[in-house]
């Protein structure tokens, strides 16, 4: 991607999210931003919250949370609220596959092409 580091996608975990991924992702690729919910000390705030605090900061949020954060960010962009993105992964989809799709979208892309999506992984 020829976008400079600081247009590319960052990701917010939530707080169910499996740390494998997290933790996986970063490993292969040490210079992406992915921030744990608990990191910030946020992991209490509910999902519409999460999606709030996220779009303000540039944040894209990865969550196991298919159902109840989708509902969140569907009815936040019904209201005209921003969202910079949300991918959601079930939690028995593979997860080396998953930490792929969010490497593909740190590398391949950038951050603004996400804003107002919903979208599965992995890809």
């Amino acid at each position: 991607c020829a976008c400079p580091i600081w247009c590319r996608p960052r990701f917010l975990a939530d707080q169910d999210l499996n740390d494998v991924i997290v933790s996986g992702t970063i490993r292969q690729e040490p210079a992406i931003e992915v921030v744990r919910l608990r990191e910030l000390g946020l992991e209490k705030l509910p999902d519409h919250q999460v999606l709030k605090y996220a779009a303000r900061e540039r944040w894209i949020v990865v969550s196991h949370d298919v159902n109840s954060m989708t509902a969140a960010a569907s009815t936040a962009l019904n209201r005209g609220e921003p969202i910079h993105g949300l991918l959601l992964v079930h939690q028995r989809n593979p997860i080396a596959p998953t930490i792929d799709s969010l490497l593909l979208i740190w590398t391949a892309s950038a951050a603004e092409e996400w804003i107002g999506l919903i979208e599965h992984l992995p890809f």
